[in-house]
């Protein structure tokens, strides 16, 4: 069984400064990985390179079949096999959370609007808000608009899910409500990367955890060792209630 995602050697810089330094790590079909780390260890740059949201300066990634590091890449393909959601919602206004949501499936996949309707439909009520698909973004809380956020993912139906730090702007309430959709997608054998400081999440749901630090991969295992940090760095990261 291949990766879905893999990275090899990937470096990363910003003019001078040099983020990414030399990251390799696989993700296989079905798996959760949770990317963690404290600020600006190069955790949510190697997720948007993943996503051809940045340009990796060397190195190779390969993403669901997707050439990342090629010049030829399609990313209209690789958008349609991948799904981001970030901190923040960028939900439209001016448009109801099931317009929201029928959006891309009718511009990029050419879906019939009611085709697209009940694909809306469908994927709200796999994220527990079945009853909001007529509602404006304004009439929803924070932890329902990235609900909604997850939906408009997952309609394009997609191969793989990336998550950037998507709880850190909501409180322990709404952040408990999409960390249960997030939790029912992992259940279901969707393949996600999630970059959190939610350690007790990332400790019951990933497969993997990959510790970043100082821009490379420092520590690499299962859930379990959160609970056995091997490096003083992890100690030091999970000590510091991070």
């Amino acid at each position: 069984m291949s990766a879905v995602v893999s990275l090899a050697n990937v470096h990363k810089s910003f003019g001078a400064v040099e983020v990414l330094k030399g990251v390799s790590f696989e993700v296989m079909p079905g798996e959760v990985t949770a990317v963690i780390g404290a600020s600006g260890s190069g955790k949510s740059t190697a997720l948007r390179c993943i996503n051809a949201l940045e340009k990796i300066s060397s190195g190779e990634i390969i993403v669901c079949g997707h050439k990342i590091h090629d010049d030829k890449l399609e990313r209209r393909l690789l958008r349609q096999d991948v799904g981001i959601v970030f901190q923040s919602y960028n939900l439209f206004p001016h448009l109801t959370v099931a317009q929201n949501i029928m959006l891309a499936p009718t511009c990029v996949k050419g879906l019939g609007k009611a085709q697209a309707r009940a694909l809306a439909e469908k994927v709200l009520a796999q994220v527990g808000l079945a009853e909001k698909a007529d509602d404006y973004p304004e009439q929803l809380s924070g932890g329902q608009q990235q609900r909604v956020a997850i939906a408009r993912s997952l309609a394009m139906q997609p191969k793989l899910m990336l998550f950037d730090e998507v709880t850190s702007a909501l409180d322990p309430h709404l952040t408990g409500e999409v960390l249960r959709v997030m939790e029912d997608l992992a259940r279901g054998g969707m393949s996600m990367i999630l970059v959190t400081h939610e350690m007790a999440f990332a400790r019951k749901v990933a497969h993997k955890v990959v510790f970043m630090h100082r821009g490379k991969v420092w520590e690499v295992g299962p859930g379990a060792m959160l609970d056995d940090p091997q490096t003083p760095e992890l100690q030091a990261f999970l000590s510091n209630g991070l």
